[in-house]
């Protein structure tokens, strides 16, 4: 028999009786054998030629089999699993062959995870019959939050009745329990908790974090920690006893598939192998600790309790003997496949999407003025009217406030609580949960009250949504769109200004929107949707209601609701006069945002003399464009809020130099705000850090006259 199987719905199904208090039955026994002992000998043959297998980095579930096992085999199709780099002993259990997982390992090219781009272990996958294993990072902990955000997504499918929702999937989330000290995973408690979602923890506990004890790291285990999340029920199982650790983990699971809720379940686990092949036992743990963890191995305990259920030594020794046959097949065959052809290293930054061209009316006739924060408020309520599976949250935007520039102001009471609402103060979840609705078919948008208090999602953003496309071979872009207020005026201060656009874009497989206006406010928002990747719409706070003098540009005619403006298209927001072009006495001005106006302030007082391109999108950016125009114009001036020194905007002009330098007629200039940490409040102090008209009035003529 392959050990790799096809999953059925009935397969090991959780069903509500005491039958899930029972033992395992001789089928289950020997089942479980087989996949212990095949995770065994795949551990031995990865060292017997680890001069192969050690190229690159992994990690083993030696030790670690029982509870693997077990929520393997109880995992259903419509479930969705999110294990750790060392549960490959319950990927078997789910179904998945030998062979797979050592394609991975070798790095190859039918590698059915990542085509040769991520460690063994880490599985994107998406197979009929099968749970989903959607695509995890390496960083430990970091998982929680996706995986709480996929039950979220589950419980918001299912509670609209959504086609294709199952009231009863569950999400396997697999921690280490030193992982458990990570803050996200408290946030993914909190939150499994607050909106009681269907996820189980699955905590395996061997003591140590690395080279670091457990006496050295943590004061309590995950179940001790757990006990302070009111609503989340807790297990413990013994991780040496498969018989023991059966009837508990099993039921653990069946409780959050029928009572839709969380469960922990705290598992102590002897540590066998190496912390990864990279990383070997030898080095950081003693003689008698290796002993001591290698009496409770729990392959001979359940080598002896499949001998009991009525197997003779015979029958499990030529089982044995197939299984090492098949497992060293399955590595002859890995070894001699082929490797990635190279052209893949570049392929899968992005899904594609189908928001390519600008469609519906701009200024349809008869339609009135509105303020760009009115914009982003209808276009949100319009794409939640059109998309049932579309929800909105973050800090204050529910009913009470509408959000703090009232963005979100009447879409609470339009569409109730458990569609737009308020999350705890936790940046983190905020983003990194959309990872996992994204992966069960929900379609999130949400919202970081300010740019400033984006960092604790950074992790979440670069570990788990930028890389997800890349390395699942496509199978998992994460559609996210995620909203961040931005940009500094009047006095906002050193937390509630900043401009960030050049640390996200130094960050590879996300998106990054800067409208300046009302109409490409509502129309790059329709396109961030339907666009399959993660987008982050940065929303100047000084535009949202032209309040800044000289920003009454930034209320448009409101678009129709089909009104479309892909991303990575460029406007051009003036054109220079073409007398004075002919006569080279202009200058093209490249910028976003509050720049826009800055520009067209300054064109006034240098008529005809100026183009400002309105870039809109910033990755992608619409570069053919921006080459096209400072060749026309010779000359270049790049501006933004952002701090001047090592900006995207010191970047561009690098990029645009090289390509165009035979053309230029001076060098393309860049003006930005001062090099200092943060905004100061003073606002006279804040206009000395900031770009002024002054200021560029003073570079534009300086660039001009040459």
């Amino acid at each position: 028999m392959p050990i790799g199987r096809k999953r059925t719905k009935d397969t090991m199904a959780d069903k509500p009786s005491s039958k899930n208090n029972q033992a395992p039955g001789k089928e289950i026994l020997l089942s479980a054998y087989k996949y212990m002992y095949t995770a065994a000998s795949m551990a031995q043959l990865f060292e017997d030629n680890k001069a192969i297998c050690a190229r690159y980095v992994h990690a083993t579930a030696r030790g670690h089999e029982v509870p693997q096992i077990i929520a393997g085999m109880a995992l259903q199709p419509q479930d969705y699993a999110y294990p750790y780099y060392r549960d490959d002993a319950m990927l078997l259990a789910m179904g998945i062959s030998p062979k797979e997982l050592m394609l991975q390992l070798l790095a190859k090219a039918d590698d059915p995870f990542g085509g040769g781009k991520t460690y063994y272990g880490h599985p994107s996958y998406r197979r009929e019959g099968f749970p989903t294993i959607p695509h995890q990072s390496s960083a430990t902990g970091m998982q929680a939050i996706p995986a709480t955000g996929a039950a979220h997504g589950l419980r918001y499918l299912s509670s609209i009745s959504h086609p294709g929702s199952d009231q009863k999937a569950v999400v396997l989330c697999s921690l280490g329990d030193g992982s458990v000290t990570e803050g996200e995973v408290s946030e993914a408690f909190q939150m499994a908790v607050l909106k009681r979602l269907p996820i189980v923890y699955l905590i395996q506990d061997n003591g140590w974090s690395i080279s670091a004890y457990h006496d050295e790291f943590r004061k309590s285990d995950a179940y001790e920690y757990a006990s302070g999340f009111k609503g989340l029920e807790r297990r413990k199982a013994n991780g040496t006893d498969f018989v023991k650790a059966y009837p508990i983990i099993k039921e653990a699971i069946a409780y959050a598939r029928e009572n839709q809720a969380p469960i922990l379940v705290h598992v102590k686990c002897p540590f066998l192998g190496h912390h990864t092949s990279g990383v070997r036992k030898e080095w950081y743990r003693g003689s008698e600790n290796l002993s001591d963890h290698l009496k409770n191995d729990p392959l001979p305990k359940l080598r002896h309790q499949v001998l009991a259920a009525g197997f003779t030594e015979a029958q499990i020794v030529k089982f044995e003997s197939l299984i090492d046959t098949e497992v060293q097949k399955a590595y002859d065959d890995a070894l001699a496949s082929a490797d990635p052809d190279l052209a893949t290293a570049l392929t899968n930054e992005f899904a594609p999407t189908p928001a390519t061209t600008e469609v519906g009316e701009r200024a349809p006739a008869g339609a009135e003025k509105i303020m760009m924060v009115d914009a982003a408020l209808h276009a949100v309520e319009e794409i939640l009217n059109a998309n049932p599976e579309a929800l909105f949250y973050g800090q204050d935007v529910g009913g009470r406030l509408g959000g703090v520039f009232r963005e979100a102001a009447t879409l609470a009471g339009k569409f109730g609580d458990h569609r737009v609402f308020n999350t705890p103060i936790q940046e983190a979840y905020i983003v990194g949960s959309t990872a996992g609705m994204s992966a069960v078919g929900a379609k999130p948008i949400v919202e970081i009250q300010f740019a400033d208090y984006v960092w604790p999602a950074v992790n979440q953003l670069v570990s788990e949504l930028s890389k997800s496309c890349y390395l699942s071979k496509g199978k998992f872009p994460i559609q996210s769109l995620i909203r961040i207020p931005t940009g500094a005026y009047g006095g906002g201060g050193p937390y509630h200004s900043g401009s960030i656009e050049s640390t996200l874009l130094t960050i590879r497989g996300i998106k990054v929107v800067y409208p300046s206006n009302a109409a490409d406010m509502k129309g790059l928002m329709k396109a961030a949707y339907l666009d399959p990747n993660p987008v982050i719409m940065l929303e100047h706070k000084g535009l949202y209601w032209s309040k800044v003098p000289g920003t009454e540009e930034a209320k448009t005619l409101e678009p129709d609701q089909d009104y479309i403006v892909p991303l990575g298209k460029a406007r051009i927001a003036l054109a220079a006069d073409q007398d004075m072009l002919d006569e080279g006495a202009t200058a093209v001005i490249i910028t976003y945002g509050m720049g826009v106006y800055w520009s067209l302030a300054a064109a006034k007082q240098l008529t005809g003399r100026l183009e400002v391109i309105d870039l809109r999108t910033l990755n992608p950016i619409d570069y053919d464009l921006l080459v096209e125009r400072v060749k026309v114009h010779g000359k270049a001036m790049i501006l933004t809020e952002e701090p001047l020194l090592n900006s995207f905007a010191e970047s561009l002009a690098g990029r645009l130099s090289q390509v165009c330098f035979r053309d230029l007629d001076a060098p393309i200039m860049t003006i930005g705000a001062e090099a200092v940490p943060a905004i100061p409040i003073h606002v006279e102090l804040e206009k000395v850090v900031l770009p002024t008209l002054d200021k560029v009035l003073v570079a534009l003529k300086r660039l001009l006259e040459g």
